[in-house]
């Protein structure tokens, strides 16, 4: 069972450096909202570099190194996709692999902050990529430490991480991204009032489950609850978007975004997994002693 957590796990940082690795290197990441930032930067180049603030912005040589840099990030992240395909080599590609799902996840965490600077730094925009950031940190973490336990309870602070800040769109704490209401009309076809009161009550729902999953009674439902909603809002990212007159563009651009929400469904199904597994060990635990009781019984 340990070695089918593994393997999720593995899936799980996979796809999510797969996916960041084709936008970056087909499209684009948001760099620039941090490079072009005026009141942050535009002292630092004057004074520094010795370049006139508007002569940076509308640089094309500027431009080309921000593009390289977002060509490079894209690279460090299809390296690491890679190298966990040869993580059961051992030696030194198991070296190399486990380096560079830390180095893959601090990138992760860069990313999750320029998209939160988007937002005007929005917290919940940087921790709704919880369950992303994490993924590689989770892989590095079960292969160097083999004969620890999987943390459980830290996969499940991040999974309701990744819920709580979906739900805080959703429900309206933050504005409700146009995105949002166009997937839910597009994939559903209802009207904008009726896509609002369907995302309320999914964000509503988000909140419960990621409170339920600390509730042993009923975390197995929540977690499986968060094992299809996870595996939906993925897909929405394509259904929401499909054009079929433009097929092969619309599956480059939106497949990548299905892809690197894979972490959203499989996290869930590896704490369900866990607990299945954690829960038949008690099992067994509790019916041997009993059987020794009974057995002693029958001797004496």
């Amino acid at each position: 069972m340990k070695s089918k957590i593994n393997i999720y796990i593995a899936i799980s940082a996979f796809c999510v450096f797969l996916g960041r690795a084709i936008q970056h290197l087909v499209w684009d990441a948001p760099f620039r909202t941090l490079l072009w930032d005026e009141q942050l930067l535009k002292g630092p180049v004057e004074n520094i570099l010795g370049i006139n603030w508007f002569d940076y912005v509308t640089s094309p040589i500027a431009d080309q190194w921000i593009n390289a840099s977002v060509t490079a990030f894209g690279i460090l992240y299809l390296l690491a996709a890679s190298s966990i395909l040869l993580l059961h080599k051992g030696g030194f590609f198991k070296s190399v692999s486990l380096k560079l799902q830390i180095v893959g996840a601090i990138g992760l965490l860069f990313l999750a902050f320029l998209y939160s600077k988007e937002k005007f730094m929005q917290i919940g925009q940087l921790l709704e990529y919880s369950a992303q950031f994490t993924a590689p940190v989770f892989l590095w973490y079960v292969i160097s430490n083999k004969e620890k336990e999987f943390p459980v309870f830290f996969a499940k602070c991040v999974i309701a991480l990744t819920f709580i800040c979906h739900g805080l769109y959703a429900v309206g704490f933050y504005p409700v991204p146009g995105k949002f209401i166009d997937m839910t009309i597009a994939t559903l076809g209802v009207t904008e009032n009726r896509a609002k009161d369907l995302l309320l009550i999914a964000g509503i729902l988000d909140f419960i489950v990621a409170f339920g999953i600390f509730i042993p009674r009923i975390a197995k439902p929540m977690l499986v609850y968060m094992i299809i909603w996870g595996a939906l809002t993925s897909l929405a990212r394509l259904t929401g978007h499909f054009h079929i007159d433009f097929l092969g563009n619309t599956l480059l651009q939106w497949v990548p975004a299905v892809i690197f929400r894979a972490p959203h469904f499989l996290l869930p199904l590896i704490i369900l997994t866990h607990l299945k597994e954690t829960n038949g060990k008690h099992s067994v635990e509790i019916t041997i002693p009993t059987l020794n009781r009974k057995v002693g019984f029958a001797n004496s």
